[in-house]
């Protein structure tokens, strides 16, 4: 029954609105990587992946105060792996429903419907697609929002709901379409917020503050609540953007006060051709022993790095980047990351390294990227790099990690 009532939602929200539709827009996408990864000097060891996906899209002009859109994903992927042995992983196809939401506007209000993005003033707490309702209302002091969403009808790749030990364990077992439910939908959840931004306060600096907190609804009984605030101050050649977070949790009848934080520094280069120079930090706090300070949990898992692309829980990462546009088509991104562990509980052993330590330094990530718009609708990108645990003391006789890779993304219209 729990299964039939969640397929009935998802295709509630596919049609509830697609009658009287008006100037319908029709688009596909293709969405292509090829991705090598290494975890040796001489590339004994490698992995290589396959992996696309092709999403549909038709949006529609719903009279003059409303707009509808639909969008769905079928995401496949196969893996080659040389490793003593040849090993080849089947392709696996998994559809999914993406942005499919109905917004009526009224003045200067605005009401959503459906399955929408959304995203923390910090962006590191929930990014993503959210099935639910929001509100916004424009006025003279700023604009005022809320809203109220649910996770548990969502790919669990997608969500990246991550926040328990189960969680992370049921986020990797292979999705089964013999317990398609059981192995495919994201853990229940209900979040909501409310926030008030402001664009420009004395032509000096914008504002973004919210407030979130997040229900456990399957009996893990891990609930949290967030309070966040985020200041941008422009110039000609200068932006600096600073912003926290203070995170109260309730797990297993105890409660954890967190602490997060990212700022970031980006100098405009006085050239011909637009170029950036961004020196930025994030801060997710670790366990401190015998206190009622613990590891930040965001909603959702938000990978940090090219390479190791772990959760940020308990860990500072600072990042030094420069980004070129060469040509009217052609840019390019450089960058050099480096990250710290906070604690030695929280990150305690490496997902990719496999080695423990009670290092605090665990290395540097070099990526470069090149990106390529060859037309309106295809872009192409190119992007390599390593990442150097010889540069830490957490696993400082680790082998280095490779990788390299090429996206393509084509739109249709």
């Amino acid at each position: 029954m729990r299964l039939r009532a969640k397929l009935i939602i998802l295709i509630f929200l596919c049609v509830f609105s697609m009658h009287n539709l008006q100037a319908l827009d029709i688009g596909l996408l293709l969405d292509q990587s090829i991705d090598i990864n290494a975890q040796s000097a001489d590339f004994s060891e490698r992995r290589y992946e396959y992996s696309g996906t092709i999403i549909p899209r038709v949006s529609a002009l719903l009279g003059d105060n409303g707009e509808f859109v639909f969008s769905a994903g079928f995401n496949y992927r196969t893996r080659l792996v040389f490793d003593n042995a040849v090993n080849i992983e089947p392709v696996n196809i998994v559809p999914e429903l993406l942005r499919t939401d109905l917004t009526m506007r009224f003045g200067m209000s605005e009401l959503k419907i459906g399955r929408m993005p959304y995203r923390d003033p910090l962006g590191i707490i929930a990014d993503g697609f959210f099935d639910g309702a929001s509100f916004s209302h424009d006025t003279n002091i700023g604009t005022f929002s809320a809203g109220g969403w649910y996770t548990g009808l969502l790919y669990k790749t997608r969500a990246n709901i991550t926040m328990t030990e189960e969680e992370l364990q049921y986020f990797y077992r292979k999705l089964d379409l013999n317990d398609f439910e059981k192995t495919y939908f994201a853990p229940s959840r209900f979040f909501a917020s409310a926030g008030w931004e402001h664009p420009s306060i004395a032509d000096l600096f914008s504002v973004r503050l919210a407030v979130l907190g997040q229900v456990d609804m399957e009996g893990t009984n891990l609930n949290s609540q967030y309070l966040t605030a985020k200041f941008t101050f422009p110039s000609s050649y200068i932006i600096l953007d600073a912003g926290g977070c203070l995170e109260l949790i309730q797990y297993s009848q105890e409660l954890t006060i967190a602490m997060a934080a990212n700022a970031g520094l980006t100098f405009i280069l006085p050239a011909g051709n637009e170029q950036h120079l961004t020196l930025r930090g994030i801060y997710l706090s670790g366990i401190i022993p015998d206190t009622q300070v613990g590891a930040f949990l965001p909603l959702t898992t938000i990978p940090q790095g090219n390479l190791l692309k772990v959760n940020p829980s308990g860990l500072t990462v600072i990042q030094l980047s420069y980004l070129a546009h060469l040509h009217r088509v052609f840019s390019a991104n450089l960058s050099a990351s480096y990250f710290i562990r906070n604690d030695l509980y929280t990150y305690s052993n490496y997902p990719v390294i496999g080695v423990s330590s009670d290092g605090l330094f665990l290395g540097t990530e070099l990526y470069m990227r090149f990106i390529w718009s060859m037309s309106t609708g295809i872009q192409m990108n190119i992007g390599g790099g390593t990442f150097l645990p010889s540069l830490g003391d957490a696993v400082p006789d680790a082998d280095m990690l490779w990788r390299a890779e090429l996206n393509i993304v084509i739109s249709i219209f």
